[in-house]
């Protein structure tokens, strides 16, 4: 029951953020605002990751293919696969999920206890749509370039890492890279990271939004709202894996 209540809560929640804007102008504003803060900011930790994730899971993939049995090329097909279908787009989004969510629940959760948010409503502004719908259409449009950059990245680390320690030659992990390339899987991958944005800024909004209380509330709607967005992306890439790739 409490999940239901949860969920019928949600629903009309996402249903007032994407109501009908008063001025369209400062929407456009607030929204390259958003990407900056939520978007370029994160691009530090999302490169960083994503380079030495890429350098592990080669280093790794290669020193289970010793032997001369398995060629070496399926050294950069298992890396671009992982990579493209799994790490960059789940993964990372975890990680967002640490960075972002938690700052969003916890900003929105502050102007709920000192009422600034109570004061946008009493001038009549939807004080949902122009807090929250912002966010979620920067995010929304930033992840996927996010994500491109990390498989980018990912990649590259395993260029380096691989041949730099001579576990594999540049051709065998550029040969493995191009081998029987699907392009779907790229576009799955964006599908993903599409859905992952929505629900990275959506979900802790909706937590941080809700506070009652003080500050001990807002601290711990912002864990709240991390450990539910990461559980609600664990079940999306499940379906989605479902739906897309069988």
């Amino acid at each position: 029951m409490k999940f239901l209540h949860l969920m019928g809560e949600y629903t009309l929640f996402m249903n007032k953020v994407f109501s009908k804007p008063e001025k369209w102008k400062m929407y456009r504003q607030n929204i390259l605002n958003e990407m900056i803060n939520l978007g370029v900011s994160s691009l530090p930790i999302v490169a960083i990751i994503s380079f030495f994730m890429g350098a592990v899971i080669t280093i790794q993939t290669a020193s289970n293919t010793g032997g001369g049995i398995i060629p070496l090329y399926t050294v950069g097909f298992a890396v671009r696969e992982s990579v493209i279908l799994e790490f960059s787009p789940t993964i990372v989004a975890l990680i967002l999920v640490g960075k972002i969510g938690s700052s969003i629940s916890s900003q929105l959760g502050t102007m709920r206890v000192t009422e600034q948010i109570d004061a946008i409503e009493i001038m009549g502004i939807n004080s949902a749509s122009f807090l929250v719908q912002p966010k979620i259409i920067a995010l929304v449009l930033l992840n996927p370039i996010l994500i491109t950059l990390s498989i980018f990245l990912c990649i590259a680390g395993g260029f380096i890492a691989g041949v730099g320690t001579g576990a594999i030659t540049p051709y065998d992990y550029e040969y493995g890279i191009q081998y029987d390339f699907e392009p779907f899987d790229y576009a799955y991958s964006m599908i993903k990271s599409v859905v992952f944005g929505f629900i990275i800024t959506s979900v802790p909004a909706y937590f941080g939004y809700h506070v009652k209380g003080g500050s001990v509330e807002v601290a711990r709607a912002s864990t709240v709202a991390v450990v539910q967005s990461s559980i609600v992306i664990l079940i999306v890439n499940f379906v989605l894996t479902q739906l897309l790739l069988l």
